[in-house]
């Protein structure tokens, strides 16, 4: 494990090996550092291949040592090209990172992973998060693979598909009448009261570097090389950062040359904040959600100021994409390449194309879209293409209905 310390990273304060949650002089996130000046002469593209095929491949840049006998391991899933629908977006080569493949459908098992490997060395016995589903499902999984209990705030009007999924685990789930944000407000309230492991309040230091194998796994599977452009969805903004800062990372140990990847980000219209202050160069105004994009519907996200700066600094990005049109994009992202992706996709997809539509990515570029969880988990938006043909059970009738009788 090469992490050395906990830093601000609004103001840069050092804070140790301490098990602060945020930062004590401004109150910002803190952020694992890494010795990467030794990382540079140690870590290797042949290190980095003899690793499980799991995010515990990247264990010199995560803040926790992976287990001896890892359980359920996320990570590594595929990276799959979509040239139909690189054609009809307008751009050079479309590939799909399909974090479906993780063990609960999203790449909220990454965060998870590294966050409850971090619970048990605390010797915490109880997962807990607040939710808008896929995070709920990653936690009671994980909980359930490593004997531990978990507990879940969720709003009480959520998708019931994802609320199911979650209890299936044995998870305690406690539905909250509110908005996912009234659910992060009592999870740091509670975190200050219960020996439980909240992994996105107490744990988040460690939570969000589990995002950053994303971008890891994009470059090496793209043979060492990074993409031009990167389009994720943003919700909270910390994954949208940490897919960021690992492009970063790989390129500072010296593992991939070139310029790291424009980052281009989508939110849903009924919940834009930071898109909105991308746009504006304003700091972000919370909102109250009103979206069908629920896993985005985050109206005071915690690293929405971050999400900015790091599309800023790339030259990306930040698109609201209409309500109307994500169930549009999911359907097209669906009928184009065979993968169904959920609410979250299709705001990523259409991201996409108003990127295209303004110019900033283009026919000549290498573009990589984040397939960040299923759409069996949200299939409302879709399901008015639900038209069978009915027939008999005859064969005539069916050859006369298409005309080959």
């Amino acid at each position: 494990m090469s992490a050395t310390t906990l830093s601000c990273r609004a103001c840069g304060k050092d804070h140790g090996t301490t098990e602060a949650a945020v930062c004590s002089a401004c109150f910002g996130p803190l952020d694992p550092e890494y010795d990467l000046e030794r990382l540079r002469t140690e870590l290797t593209r042949e290190r980095i291949a003899t690793g499980p095929h799991s995010l515990w491949r990247y264990a010199d840049l995560l803040p926790v040592s992976p287990a001896a006998e890892p359980r359920l391991a996320p990570g590594w899933t595929p990276l799959v090209s979509a040239p139909r629908l690189a054609t009809v977006v307008g751009v050079g080569e479309l590939y799909l990172k399909l974090d479906t493949a993780n063990p609960t459908h999203s790449f909220k098992d990454r965060v998870v992973a590294v966050a409850a490997a971090r619970a048990q060395e605390l010797g915490l016995q109880t997962l807990s998060c607040s939710s808008t589903g896929n995070l709920a499902n990653a936690v009671a999984a994980r909980a359930a693979a490593e004997g531990l209990e978990a507990a879940v705030l969720c709003p009480a009007d959520l998708e019931p598909e994802k609320l199911i999924a979650t209890s299936v685990y044995g998870a305690t789930i406690y539905a909250v009448d509110g908005t996912y944000d009234d659910c992060s407000r009592l999870s740091v309230e509670l975190s200050f009261e219960l020996p439980w492991g909240f992994v996105n309040v107490g744990l988040r230091a460690y939570y969000g570097e589990g995002s950053k194998t994303l971008a890891f796994e994009i470059a090496e599977q793209l043979d060492w090389q990074f993409p031009d452009v990167v389009v994720a969805p943003i919700a909270s903004g910390a994954m949208f950062s940490k897919v960021t800062q690992g492009f970063e990372e790989f390129k500072e140990v010296g593992l991939v040359d070139g310029p790291c990847p424009r980052m281009i980000g989508g939110q849903a219209a009924g919940c834009s904040p930071v898109a909105t202050a991308f746009d504006s160069g304003e700091p972000f105004v919370p909102v109250r959600p009103d979206s069908i994009a629920r896993s985005l519907a985050i109206g005071n996200p915690a690293d929405g100021n971050f999400a900015v700066a790091a599309a800023n600094a790339t030259g990306g990005a930040i698109h609201t994409v209409a309500e109307d049109s994500i169930g549009l994009n999911m359907s097209l992202l669906a009928e184009t390449t065979g993968v169904f992706g959920e609410t979250a996709t299709g705001v990523t997809l259409g991201a996409l194309r108003e990127a295209v539509e303004r110019g900033q990515v283009g026919e000549n570029d290498r573009v990589v879209l984040l397939v960040t969880g299923d759409g069996l988990k949200t299939p409302k938006p879709v399901a008015d293409g639900f038209d069978p043909v009915r027939i008999g059970a005859d064969a005539e009738a069916l050859l006369e209905l298409l005309g080959v009788a």
